[in-house]
């Protein structure tokens, strides 16, 4: 990669600069979606070329990723204070692309601290912003909502109670599906899931999903262990499976695995095959608790913060859940424990009712199965592809 005034030549030979896209996708979870999003943007035009900060995924879909989403995804003021070097320094290159190389656009997924400091960079230097994955406004930070009018050209919401937030700000928005329905494939067998991943379908199968980001292992993984070692005195044959996020490396997981004494399955394959093999699954809050109940499985979610940001939360957030699932249905589907709630004698005990009472669960299940009825009919990333492709066709053709 040849450095050029100030930036990194991301074109290969042959392909027009006004071809180049910046795409920024700090968690995981963006990740995963920038990948489809790219994929399906090639379907309509081969020659695009895509470039910024992304991970594992993006990169196998083609992205150039100049700074891995890995370094990038945190949450909470003293984790960003800690991680700020590296978040400055990421910043600060794809700034210097904007101002000495722009690209014909640039798309920003979800990272709202990061993206909308680079919206604004973008703007001064006259490069057209698309922003999929919106921040989330109706959760705290309102005032954020004229930052992005002033800032983005187009957004793109993944949930049909955002559209009227920005269009009363006078922002061009499109509702273009969650894109995990496309992403989510909820026909599979649990039996046969167990058994892909050498489980025993006869026995009880729990999941512990301890997030995406180092400071959430480092803070709730322990946690979730306990709850894990809780749990074995009620059902001594527990079978437990642990996925790992792309963000994550082994190191990250094994030693505190390990110390617990606590035996699991540890993979990074085919979460929804392993989302489907669970009874249940102790999750923290994140976008995978929406995969889990698009797949139906029962659940119960939790989340720790470091206690100054926690403080600042509880001031600052203005939802009742932090759930998803809970957020999208509008009422309690499944169990938060946040805090000091997140014990692991409650995490256990609420484990311990989805397992061993049947009508407890199937209320829970009926509840899960109403949340994808409101995420809309799917196609999210063709929907965004299209949008984008309108875009550079507009700015091209002035």
């Amino acid at each position: 990669m040849t450095l050029i005034r100030g930036g990194y030549d991301t074109t290969p030979r042959g392909t027009s600069p006004s071809r180049r896209v910046m795409i920024v996708a700090g968690e995981a979870s963006g990740d995963i979606y920038g990948a489809d999003l790219v994929l399906q943007a090639h379907l309509l035009d081969p020659g695009l070329r895509f470039f910024g900060i992304g991970g594992v995924r993006m990169r196998e879909a083609g992205v150039v990723t100049l700074v891995d989403s890995a370094d990038m995804a945190v949450m909470g003021l003293v984790e960003v204070i800690s991680h700020f070097g590296v978040i400055s320094a990421a910043f600060k290159k794809l700034k210097h692309i904007l101002q000495d190389d722009p690209p014909e656009l640039l798309i920003l997924i979800d990272y709202p601290g990061f993206n909308l400091r680079l919206a604004k960079a973008a703007k001064k230097a006259g490069v057209k912003v698309l922003y999929y994955i919106s921040p989330k406004v109706w959760a705290w930070k309102a005032g954020r909502i004229k930052t992005i009018a002033a800032t983005v050209d187009h957004i793109a919401v993944i949930f049909p109670f955002e559209v009227p937030l920005y269009e009363k700000a006078g922002l061009p928005v499109t509702f273009v599906g969650h894109p995990l329905l496309d992403m989510v494939d909820v026909n599979m067998n649990r039996n046969t899931a167990a058994i892909g991943f050498g489980l025993d379908p006869n026995r009880k199968i729990v999941g512990l999903f301890p997030g995406s980001r180092r400071s959430e292992i480092e803070r709730i993984l322990p946690t979730i262990l306990d709850s894990a070692v809780c749990l074995m005195r009620q059902f001594p044959d527990v079978q437990f499976v642990l996925p790992l996020a792309s963000t994550l490396q082994d190191s990250d997981i094994l030693p505190q695995l390990a110390e617990s004494g606590i035996t699991s399955l540890v993979t990074r394959e085919s979460i929804h095959d392993l989302i489907r093999a669970c009874d249940a699954v102790i999750s923290v809050s994140g976008t995978v608790t929406l995969e889990i109940a698009l797949i139906g499985t029962p659940m119960v979610i939790i989340y720790k913060l470091a206690p100054v940001t926690y403080m600042l939360a509880k001031h600052l957030v203005k939802i009742k859940h932090i759930g998803l699932c809970n957020i999208v249905s509008g009422k309690n589907v499944v169990k938060e424990l946040i805090q000091h709630e997140a014990t692991p004698e409650k995490i256990a005990a609420e484990i311990c009712a989805i397992l061993s009472d049947a009508t407890y669960r199937d209320v829970m299940k009926d509840k899960l199965a109403e949340v994808r009825s409101k995420l809309g009919r799917g196609g999210a990333s063709k929907n965004v592809a299209q949008l984008m492709q309108k875009m550079i066709s507009t700015r091209s053709n002035r």
